[in-house]
């Protein structure tokens, strides 16, 4: 299932394959480029599964719902992250309402909550961002509970005052 973009020289819409998502472009018609998503992509079970199969790049899912205040107050910078980060990663909004399918595989029990993905797998299921435990019980719970490898992608999203950071090295993970 492509997802459709619409050329923004001439207005044709163009059936953009899971694939290519992340690539550079051309419109069918015009012939002009079509730069690499650089927004969410809100998405149904069927596109998603496709897209996390599929996509060569890692993949920030964000798990909300629009009557969440937290999930409007973190559009913001989720909508900045696919921006900075077109071309190297993808973003995809799922609203929980519309599909508690991939809610309940998931294990989403609360939103906002996030997820990575690369390579059809979970890298990291973050959930919603609380305020760290004092002293070192941080780093023991991460170490716990993480891998080092999400541990690291989680100190990178989280900073201590617990406002979302999505400033993540991408490559890092793929």
């Amino acid at each position: 299932m492509p997802v459709i973009r619409t050329c923004p020289n001439c207005g044709q819409k163009n059936r953009i394959p899971a694939t290519r998502l992340a690539d550079t472009g051309r419109c069918g018609a015009c012939k002009n480029e079509l730069a690499p998503v650089g927004e969410p992509i809100p998405v149904d079970t069927q596109l998603f599964d496709e897209i996390v199969q599929n996509a060569p790049v890692p993949i920030l899912v964000d798990f909300w719902a629009e009557w969440c205040g937290p999930c409007r107050m973190a559009a913001h910078e989720v909508a900045r992250t696919a921006a900075d980060t077109k071309g190297r990663a993808l973003v995809l909004k799922v609203d929980t309402e519309q599909n508690p399918q991939l809610s309940a595989r998931y294990n989403v029990r609360g939103i906002p909550n996030f997820a990575v993905f690369s390579g059809g797998q979970t890298r990291l299921a973050a959930g919603r961002p609380r305020r760290p435990p004092a002293d070192g019980k941080l780093a023991r719970l991460r170490t716990h509970h993480l891998s080092a490898e999400a541990a690291s992608l989680h100190r990178q999203c989280f900073d201590s005052s617990s406002k979302l950071h999505f400033r993540t090295r991408w490559a890092s993970i793929s």
